[in-house]
């Protein structure tokens, strides 16, 4: 599933798409996502949640995963690692950068940068992907 299209029509209906989660840019080796930053996605202060990034960056890595599997394989996130560097204010937008370290055969590797609207580093985040059996 290559498409674009098709990814955010599959991403709106589920959390992502209640997060806002806004694909722009889609390759085997690379995706990039928007995402509103919205008070309901906030701490008390107006900055983006530690927990809202995480989501928008392992969504980016899936879907990563989601456009290099083969038929009949589906995909799992088994680790994550996050470094948060600044804050991204309610009412901006944030980017998401996803690129590939590695796409093996059973796992796959993105990392992933969140940038704030000024284009500065919010959040640096390293997942894998587990490559699974389609469930039958």
């Amino acid at each position: 599933m290559h498409d674009i299209a098709a990814l955010q029509k599959l991403l709106d209906p589920l959390f992502p798409g209640l997060m806002g989660v806004r694909l722009t840019e889609l390759a085997p080796d690379r995706v990039v996502a928007e995402m509103e930053v919205r008070p309901d996605l906030c701490t008390a202060g107006g900055i983006l949640h530690g927990g809202a990034y995480m989501a928008f960056a392992d969504t980016l890595g899936a879907v990563g995963t989601l456009v290099n599997l083969t038929e009949g394989k589906r995909t799992t996130t088994t680790d994550s690692s996050t470094k948060f560097i600044a804050g991204a204010r309610a009412g901006s937008t944030v980017t998401g950068t996803s690129v590939a370290l590695h796409r093996g055969r059973t796992t796959m590797v993105w990392q992933t940068t969140v940038t704030n609207a000024d284009g500065k580093l919010c959040a640096v985040v390293t997942q894998t992907q587990l490559v699974l059996e389609a469930a039958a």
